[in-house]
């Protein structure tokens, strides 16, 4: 059994002391974000194996760029804060800003460098984990861990610098500033961590040594197995949970309803950038688009529960996204819905490998013709419970934080924990 408090065990018996390390985020708890799912339950298998954890975020004001919690809940500038688990939370201030790149970037860059004296301010670390994006965390975590001594792990959720060039953030055939800081720090890292394994191919041939991948993934026991979808339902519902911005170019889903018409109706979950165009456009179109704030908890398993289809999108002519898998595609694995997949590279091996439905080009007519299909012969949707084995098998959180345990052990030369 696990050990909770003090020590994890080693395959001889003894024990390892619980290890230290102070955490860099640009979002935490209470938010709800990719990074903060990510490592609110890395950090949560953690501290079961009696290991310290400091994080130094900023005060909470994702995404709408203000403090949208009691300053109880989204904490204050230098204090510390208890976390949901045996982690202490230490706030940095940020700068209110609306949805412009500039502006984020600004509060990114404003955050990131008040990280720095507050990452002084917690006891000395093992090791200092930065996670990305944003970038501007990168020369924080790097300069942070050399002012305190100790390695450096930079944790890349997104492909970048990559996926700056695929969107345009950087232009010209002359490596940027951006570049060369993002890649000064991943080759200085003591380690790199990706969420995909072909990030970590396209780091390895540019040089960079010491790279190991630890996907996303989710708690299967906080996830019901859904009933099949009901057979004799009159309207086809599509659902789409996850942000609404560029990468995902969701407008093909709103042309492909638009198509099918008022036979189905495509449910939309949560927010971003492109989320007013979205609406404008299925108004314009008079598509059978519902759009809704994001849900969480039950509410969100009956949006799940009520679905045919659920989509997972990247566009396809950013060529970073075919090592990328959206983070949400593991909790839609599991789930156990079909999938209507506009993805390609390891999203789609991902999804053809879990065994869980249908890739599609992104295009409106192919999106609208699988549609039609899928509402004619609906025998398709019965899923027979292989994507969710999948996800036990790879990406469980308490076998993603394992394997990270055992990264860090590494690294620091102390002996491996067993796998609980």
């Amino acid at each position: 059994m696990r050990e909770k408090l003090g020590a994890a065990r080693t395959s001889e018996g003894s024990s390892v002391p619980g290890v230290r390390l102070t955490l860099l985020t640009h979002s935490y708890w209470p938010e709800s974000s990719p990074p903060q799912r990510r490592w609110t339950a890395m950090i949560k298998e953690f501290s079961r194996s009696g290991w310290h954890i400091d994080v130094v975020t900023p005060v909470a004001h994702y995404p709408f760029g203000r403090r949208g919690l009691p300053r109880t809940a989204a904490g204050r500038p230098f204090l510390k804060q208890a976390g949901q688990f045996t982690e202490v939370i230490w706030r940095v201030p940020y700068l209110r800003h609306g949805n412009s790149r500039a502006a984020r970037l600004l509060d990114q860059c404003f955050s990131a460098a008040l990280s720095i004296p507050a990452g002084l301010l917690v006891r000395k670390p093992d090791v200092i984990i930065v996670t990305a994006p944003s970038l501007p965390s990168l020369a924080s975590g790097y300069v942070l861990a050399k002012l305190r001594r100790v390695p450096l792990i930079v944790e890349m959720r997104d492909a970048w610098p990559d996926l700056a060039r695929d969107a345009r953030i950087i232009q010209g055939s002359v490596k940027s500033l951006v570049e060369r800081v993002v890649d000064f720090v991943q080759r200085r890292a003591d380690l790199v961590v990706t969420v995909t394994e072909g990030f970590a191919e396209t780091l390895r041939a540019r040089g960079v040594l010491n790279v190991a991948t630890v996907s996303n993934g989710v708690h299967l026991d906080a996830i019901p197995v859904m009933d099949p979808p009901d057979m004799a339902k009159p309207i086809f519902e599509a659902l789409y949970l996850g942000n609404h911005g560029e990468s995902q170019r969701l407008e093909v889903a709103v042309r492909a309803s638009a198509l099918v018409g008022d036979s189905m109706r495509l449910h939309m979950v949560g927010h971003g950038t492109q989320r007013p165009a979205l609406e404008r456009l299925a108004l314009d179109l008079k598509a059978p688009v519902t759009f809704h704030p994001p849900l969480h908890g039950q509410a969100m398993m009956d949006r799940y529960s009520s679905a045919d289809t659920c989509l997972v999108s990247l566009r396809d002519d950013w060529k970073s996204f075919e090592t990328t898998v959206p983070s949400k595609t593991y909790e839609v694995l599991a789930v156990g819905r079909h999938v209507t997949a506009i993805v390609r590279g390891e999203a789609a091996r991902v999804i053809a490998d879990a065994d869980a439905g249908d890739i599609v080009a992104s295009d409106p007519e192919a999106v609208a013709a699988l549609w039609r299909e899928l509402a004619t012969d609906r025998g398709r949707l019965v899923r027979n419970g292989d994507s969710r084995q999948w996800v036990k098998d790879n990406a469980e959180y308490d076998l993603l934080a394992g394997r990270y345990m055992e990264l860090i052990l590494e690294l620091l030369g102390k002996p491996s924990a067993v796998n609980p």
